[in-house]
């Protein structure tokens, strides 16, 4: 059985997108502030070479917004904000997460049928 935090990552790799989406509901954040949100919530800390081509193709397909900003006293950073599709996509997810839980802990907590 791998360890703890190899079987967070490989969860939370199909689940890296809503995740950063989830993010960005509250409010626009770079790459980094991102990772941030994710280890300050108990998750592994996505690594920027998975992070980044997600963010990407979350712009592609229109779901959040980059902005660049202008640092005070380092360079500008790329904000992502979630777009009118984004926060529809995130009002989506929410609304099944609960169920998907649900379902998949009915697996965890099924009786043993082995003593039978």
């Amino acid at each position: 059985m791998p360890a703890h935090e190899d079987i967070q990552s490989r969860w939370l790799r199909g689940l890296l997108e809503a995740c950063a989406l989830a993010v960005l509901q509250r409010e626009p954040a770079y790459g980094y502030e991102i990772a941030n949100r994710f280890e300050e919530a108990g998750l592994a800390r996505p690594k920027g070479g998975t992070l980044y081509p997600i963010l990407s193709r979350l712009e592609d397909e229109g779901l959040i917004d980059p902005t660049w900003v202008e640092g005070e006293s380092g360079p500008s950073r790329k904000y992502y904000r979630l777009t009118k599709g984004g926060l529809d996509a995130v009002a989506a997810l929410g609304a099944e997460w609960g169920s998907f839980v649900d379902r998949v802990s009915k697996l965890f907590h099924q009786p043993d049928r082995r003593a039978s």
